[in-house]
């Protein structure tokens, strides 16, 4: 493909427009069309920021031909789940209460970083409200559709970043992930998509939902994908106070060192149970192919999901509890109820839960002394039909919204960071990934067997067929 298209992935686009194959504007002017042809139907985008995007490929064009280095990710194109902040615009974080905040004053740091190394932003992204949902479906926006069949979820709470970069709208697009919310959406619409460990990546300039299990990252359509904007998105910023103080670590360069030295195993457990056998087999093949005879097991992770469930529902509540007493009705029902339970909770309940926290975390870490990575599920299923309430898994019937992220919830519960795969593509119509898990600050690991199942062509991330 050597004309400008958004269907390329990110590291296609940005080796194109260095080789002269073609310009930025063009890239731009292909993706503006390809959004009004399709996104109506998809519900994936809340705002298109055309004018910004052609004047920073004007701008790129222009160093082009003056010899200038534009950065490696130049000639890509991104848009963000819309809670963070664009410079001029209203960051919704999928409320109707956002509506009436004033246009933010300066971007995210992530959008500059990426901008920085040449990739151009092309607007905002639906999402769950205020990030509390596992479905993509909006009830003030409209859904956000899954692009391999519009009448399933996307998966949530980045929904519409899993429905953009899905259909080719863009290259790459930014999500956040408390609970899974990027990881679910990257398994139902069939992407690669990274939580980097708690701390690592800077959240200022973005909505929070809870503070202390908030990620954000990437998802595209290949793993060196993810390496260009994890790299290009590293680095200390002041105004995130939780950020850790580490050196950036280069990924991208690095993934072709593939599974050597690498000692990998696949969860068992609580990871092999509660869901269809599809789902299974999926982690099957992947293990296959990377060699992962062994099983190891996280200890109490069916506790470890509870004691997320309710501090996120404690720690939520904590930041709307004001709007709750104003604006309870402009809330969606199922959102309001959940926060207005978890102001309600007793605090030794969430005293309990945080030690419980620190000992998961001590004993699951020690597991990574025995294993670099494990393989798990990303959702108990392929992603439902948009509006269906429940689901039966493993014979029980049982709610979708809370429990699509019963597989990740323990994962991002003590912060590890973890690559999502889309392997269970094979004759399906709807995808299903797996969840390549690594020891914290180990993102290069977990990328780096991304890549190798996406070089062998076990996990891919085809571009829908709209």
């Amino acid at each position: 493909m050597s004309a400008a298209s958004p269907m390329m992935t990110a590291a296609e686009a940005a080796a194109g427009f260095k080789a002269g194959a073609f310009t930025a504007i063009q890239m731009v002017e292909a993706s503006l069309a390809r959004i009004a042809a399709h996104d109506s139907a998809l519900g994936a985008f809340t705002c298109v920021t055309a004018a910004r995007a052609r004047a920073q490929a004007a701008s790129l064009d222009a160093r082009r031909a003056r010899g200038e280095d534009c950065g490696p990710l130049a000639g890509a194109l991104f848009a963000v789940k819309n809670l963070y902040d664009i410079a001029g615009e209203v960051t919704l974080a999928g409320s109707r209460i956002n509506r009436d905040h004033a246009p933010a004053s300066a971007d995210a740091t992530l959008i500059s970083r990426l901008e920085a190394q040449g990739a151009v932003l092309m607007g905002a992204l639906n999402m769950g409200e205020y990030a509390y949902d596992f479905t993509g479906e909006n009830a003030h926006y409209g859904p956000s559709r899954n692009p391999h069949d519009p009448a399933h979820m996307s998966g949530g709470s980045s929904g519409g970043s899993g429905a953009a970069a899905a259909a080719g709208l863009v290259h790459l697009t930014l999500g956040s992930d408390t609970n899974g919310s990027i990881r679910v959406p990257s398994s139902f619409c069939g992407l690669f998509g990274l939580k980097p460990t708690y701390g690592r990546l800077s959240r200022a300039g973005s909505f929070p939902f809870v503070s202390s299990f908030d990620h954000l990252g990437p998802m595209g359509r290949s793993a060196l994908d993810l390496a260009l904007a994890y790299d290009a998105m590293q680095g200390e910023d002041a105004r995130d106070p939780m950020q850790a103080n580490r050196p950036a670590q280069a990924t991208a360069s690095a993934l072709d060192e593939g599974l050597k030295g690498l000692r990998i195993a696949r969860a068992g457990g609580y990871f092999a149970r509660g869901a269809g056998r599809e789902v299974f087999d999926t982690v099957d093949a992947a293990a296959h192919a990377l060699g992962a005879a062994r099983v190891v097991e996280l200890p109490e992770a069916h506790r470890a999901r509870a004691a997320a469930y309710l501090i996120t529902m404690v720690e939520g509540a904590s930041l709307h509890v004001d709007r709750l007493r104003t604006r309870a009705m402009d809330y969606d029902p199922d959102v309001r109820d959940r926060l207005i339970a978890g102001a309600m909770v007793p605090g030794a309940w969430v005293v309990q839960a945080q030690k419980f926290r620190r000992w998961f975390h001590d004993a699951v870490v020690k597991l990574f002394e025995e294993v670099d990575v494990i393989i798990a599920p990303a959702t108990p299923c392929r992603a439902p039909l948009i509006g269906a309430k429940t689901m039966v898994l493993d014979g029980v019937e049982m709610m979708i919204r809370p429990n699509l992220g019963v597989f990740t919830q323990p994962i991002s519960f003590i912060g590890l960071p973890v690559v999502c795969a889309p392997i269970g593509m094979d004759g399906q119509r709807l995808p299903m990934g797996v969840q390549i898990i690594s020891a914290p600050w180990r993102e290069d690991v977990a990328l780096r067997v991304a890549h190798d199942l996406c070089r062998r062509g076990v996990a891919q991330a085809p571009v829908a067929a709209l």
